[in-house]
């Protein structure tokens, strides 16, 4: 069979992505809801924000607006994350990052796979925040060994999903019928069950300790606990949800509105309360399931990312219990110490750019140049931000801590391990800083060379 013969990963992952978008749209139906709210917001800020659209236009961001962005799973074991490093690179993603949640007193620490490469990107950039449950963390030895047996008696993977993991990786690719084939099978890890496989019993010891944990163990499979569509203008779809009937988190995680955008800006509608069947024919309720909105802005260079650490908690030390308006008016004045312009936050070396040659740039010929200053004031070149394609352990700790009504554990916070994450995976993450570092230096050495002719 020729290379010819197989389907690209990147249409793998698109129809994926269109297929778990349209299974969580039936498992929760506020979801579809929340989809026409975030088209109905985007379309409206594109008509107010012309130079929004063109901007976006020429990032070739405008065609992709509207696809999912990325959705989250748990894992309980070792063996469950390194098959899904296997499944996820049939549709080109990728371990990229590693996050301890620990730091925000959650048990557990994560990747995104993602696709890398800027083409994968372009042609759907879905990817799956996925999180290792940490049952070293949890105090009790009984409960600890409990929830060990447990996982271990359960298979999340169908035999024809595993099979055609394997021939994807002995030949190279799937054809098109088995790649339709693997997209049915795989949508089964991530299906909703409403049987527990625990009796209430148990279900209740684990949730004591931490509902994050019952969750992960107590169920056949990682369900999907949530997708998120990408907005413009997130502020204005927190403010809208109640209108449409969703009651959204309290506050919106990450940094504050800003005229250059930096990195994840996230909030969601809580979890539903969900009916449970648990072992013995016990009834309850259980909730994990929920809608997120992102919103992205420019990649943070070290430098960057250090400022923005340290502003985020300045501003947590002063937002406790306030609820969204106050939190962001604190949030704004304690990040006026960073740039909000996409020049000065290139000037200084905050953010991460991609250059390009402008019209006039195109026909110029012999200009040997390598002052990219010099060359952007002559009108040659452009710099554009990097959109930022992953994500920020705290965020992503309060979009937990929000929808499974527990809070932070203190007992779990600086226990990082990426050594033993990466042994469980089964490979190394990749450094995102690189990948955008890596993207603005090819950028430059293009434009250059360019010039030089």
């Amino acid at each position: 069979m020729t290379q010819s013969s197989f389907l690209a990963t990147n249409v793998i992952r698109d129809r994926f992505s269109s297929a778990m978008s349209a299974m969580y749209q039936t498992e929760v139906p506020q979801y579809g809801t929340l989809l026409t709210l975030v088209e109905q917001v985007n379309q409206e800020t594109l008509r107010q924000q012309p130079e929004l659209r063109r901007r976006l236009e020429a990032q070739g961001e405008l065609a992709r607006l509207s696809v999912e962005r990325h959705g989250a799973i748990r894992v309980g074991s070792a063996a469950e994350l390194s098959t899904l490093r296997r499944l996820f690179a049939v549709m080109g993603m990728y371990p990229v990052g590693y996050y301890d949640l620990s730091e925000a007193g959650v048990p557990v620490h994560s990747t995104a796979f993602r696709p890398i490469e800027d083409d994968a990107l372009a042609c759907n950039p879905f990817r799956i925040f996925t999180s290792l449950l940490r049952l070293e963390l949890i105090d009790s030895a009984l409960l600890r060994q409990r929830a060990e047996e447990i996982l271990a008696q359960r298979n999340i993977f169908t035999p024809k999903v595993r099979e055609l993991i394997e021939r994807f990786e002995s030949q190279g690719g799937l054809t098109s019928e088995e790649a339709g084939q693997f997209v049915t099978e795989a949508l089964e890890t991530f299906r909703w069950h409403q049987d527990a496989t625990v009796d209430l019993d148990t279900y209740q010891a684990l949730s004591d300790e931490h509902r994050l944990i019952a969750d992960v163990v107590c169920f056949r499979g990682p369900h999907i606990n949530h997708l998120t569509p990408r907005t413009l203008d997130i502020d204005e779809v927190q403010r809208r949800m109640p209108s449409v009937g969703m009651n959204p988190k309290a506050v919106i995680e990450g940094p504050p509105r800003r005229e250059a955008p930096i990195l994840l800006r996230q909030t969601s509608f809580k979890a539903l309360e969900e009916s449970i069947r648990f072992a013995g024919d016990n009834q309850g309720t259980h909730t994990a399931r929920f809608g997120e909105i992102e919103q992205r802005g420019m990649a943070l260079t070290p430098k960057g990312r250090a400022l923005y650490d340290q502003l985020l908690n300045e501003g947590r030390q002063q937002t406790a219990g306030l609820d969204n308006n106050a939190h962001q008016a604190v949030m704004d004045k304690v990040f006026t110490t960073m740039p909000d312009s996409d020049e000065a936050m290139r000037r200084e070396g905050l953010a991460y750019f991609h250059y390009h040659l402008t019209e006039a740039g195109k026909v110029a010929t012999g200009d040997a140049s390598t002052d990219m200053d010099a060359l952007i004031a002559k009108g040659l070149v452009e710099a554009q931000p990097i959109t930022y394609e992953d994500f920020l352990p705290v965020s992503a700790a309060g979009i937990f801590q929000s929808n499974l009504g527990g809070g932070e554990n203190e007992a779990y916070a600086g226990n990082a391990n990426r050594e033993a994450f990466e042994e469980a995976l089964g490979a190394p993450v990749t450094d995102e800083l690189a990948l955008y570092a890596e993207r603005e230096q090819a950028s430059k050495q293009r434009v250059l060379a360019s010039l030089a002719v």
